[in-house]
């Protein structure tokens, strides 16, 4: 049975019908939103940065000069006419909002050099210095029996021009190590060691080729001769351990690593000392496959962690996922076990700062009203609730208490009006997951998008909070203030918002959408 409800929804008013607003207001929404997809195509610059033209890839945090310097790769995807080769260009920020632009760094190699690639290492600032030690990256080097990869150094005064020491480049001992894999250079100032040490991703030559990497450990007291020490962490599970990051909070020390194993993740361990040993613990991954190569800065108050959402092959929600994309910064917050969680940083959700009137004008099921939202009836069925068009770049906000045996509830995103397109924000209290799906989807026999979900638990009769960043095609949704996944909507560019659940009961208030 289909029942047509006109629910308003706001902040902080309950809903209360409005039979005569619902038609205008969506005509209004749908007009409102093609300005701002107009907008977008002419040229404005995304929510969630990208340089112009290109596209990044792993960055390098660093804080310094009163804001957070990101380093990052530069990927053109045009060699006919951009050339090879990968250069590191900088942005800074204060607020993850508003970015200044830099320009280039550390300019690509010829393919007689090293570093025809640029990639990914770490910034510091030391011995009265700003230092760069970066991965020097050259695949012609494997035709003449040589090493792809070696470490590099350069260095500014101001961080703005940058000498390079191509004559301090070292590569890795081959009695051990595979010599093509000898990467991602992490520098810290060891105080129980009293020198610099280096950690880098390498991998072992003997052992199951898949599970061999490591983080390899050098140590340095003038930051130009490194030795080569005992590996850091070596636990035999996964093909490499890219991009390492370390920091200590509290009486807890992180290590952080990204694998491309069995699941794309950026993983962490935790141990009480440097010298381990290092806790896996349940939960070991911030975000999920939409999202890479993080690594983290303190500004000495918060930390953050600092990944990319990637592309997809053919700008397509089914293509394969690309290298390179968007910055997503995720606030790291420590819970009383030493545990770690993201939230949304303060910055990203005030941005958001223009809350839009929407109406739920279409039903489907059995709707109640409640004093702040909504209730879904759908004990053996299913029950949604339509709202306004979304724009482009907005937050979605909702709060969902889910009763006992509730199949699945969650946020529709871009629905059409009969529900047969859409994106879906999806928990499954009774699988312990949120899942990111859509309709219609490229294969019948798939459940759901595939990677893109979350393990989480979800307490019977206990309030979830969600908050949905859209930017375009780019998305990332947040859960209690404890984990985050990205995601990317490529198919669907436009379409309403609202809620859904099925076989159970679902509550939903404080539904709130926001623009800039």
């Amino acid at each position: 049975m289909k029942r047509r409800n006109f629910l308003k929804a706001s902040t902080l008013l309950p809903f209360l019908p409005v039979p005569a607003l619902g038609k205008a207001l969506d005509q209004q929404a749908r007009t409102d939103q093609s300005k701002r997809t107009a907008a977008l195509q002419g040229g404005q610059r995304d929510f969630f940065y990208k340089p112009e033209n290109a596209w990044a890839a792993d960055f390098i945090p660093m804080y310094a000069q009163g804001a957070f310097q990101l380093f990052f790769l530069l990927d053109f995807r045009n060699r006919e006419t951009q050339g090879e080769g990968t250069p590191w260009y900088r942005v800074s920020t204060r607020d993850f909002v508003h970015f200044t632009e830099h320009g280039e760094m550390l300019p690509r190699g010829t393919k007689d050099q090293q570093d025809l690639y640029v990639f990914t290492g770490s910034a510091i600032q030391a011995r009265g210095q700003y230092h760069i030690f970066y991965t020097g990256h050259n695949p012609y080097k494997r035709e003449l029996g040589l090493p792809e990869q070696g470490i590099m150094h350069a260095v500014s005064d101001d961080m703005k021009k940058w000498e390079k020491h191509p004559d301090q480049v070292f590569f890795a001992p081959e009695q051990d190590y595979e010599k093509h894999d000898w990467r991602d250079p992490f520098v810290f100032w060891n105080e129980e060691e009293n020198a610099y040490n280096m950690l880098l991703a390498a991998r072992f030559k003997k052992g199951i080729p898949r599970r061999r990497g490591l983080t390899a450990r050098c140590s340095s007291t003038d930051l130009v001769n490194w030795k080569v020490m005992e590996p850091f962490y070596t636990p035999d599970l996964y093909y490499t351990h890219e991009c390492p990051d370390l920091f200590k909070m509290g009486d807890w020390w992180y290590l952080l690593f990204s694998e491309f194993t069995d699941e794309v993740r950026t993983r962490y361990r935790m141990s009480r000392s440097l010298k381990g040993p290092w806790i896996a613990p349940e939960s070991d991954d911030f975000d999920g496959h939409a999202f890479y190569a993080a690594k983290t800065a303190s500004d000495g108050h918060q930390r953050y962690l600092f990944g990319w959402n990637p592309t997809r092959d053919g700008s397509t929600d089914h293509g394969s996922w690309e290298w390179g994309g968007n910055l997503v910064v995720h606030e790291v917050i420590q819970d009383e076990n030493g545990l770690l969680k993201v939230r949304v940083p303060q910055s990203v959700k005030s941005a958001f700062d223009k809350p839009l009137q929407q109406e739920f004008t279409t039903t489907f099921g059995s709707v109640d009203i409640i004093k702040d939202g909504l209730v879904l009836n759908a004990p053996g069925t299913y029950c949604a609730a339509l709202s306004g068009v979304m724009p482009p770049v907005c937050k979605i906000e909702a709060t969902i208490r889910a009763e006992k045996g509730t199949r699945e509830c969650g946020l529709i995103l871009r629905g059409s009006d009969d529900l047969e397109k859409a994106y879906f924000i999806r928990l499954e209290p009774d699988k312990g997951r949120v899942v990111f799906d859509m309709l219609p989807r490229n294969r019948d026999e798939v459940t759901q998008m595939v990677e893109l979900e979350r393990p989480c638990s979800i307490p019977v009769d206990t309030p979830v909070h969600i908050q949905v960043f859209m930017d375009g095609n780019k998305g990332v949704v947040y859960f209690n203030d404890q984990l985050a996944m990205n995601f990317r909507a490529y198919d669907l560019p436009e379409g309403r918002w609202g809620i859904f659940a099925s076989g159970g009961q679902a509550a939903f208030s404080r539904l709130q959408i926001s623009t800039r």
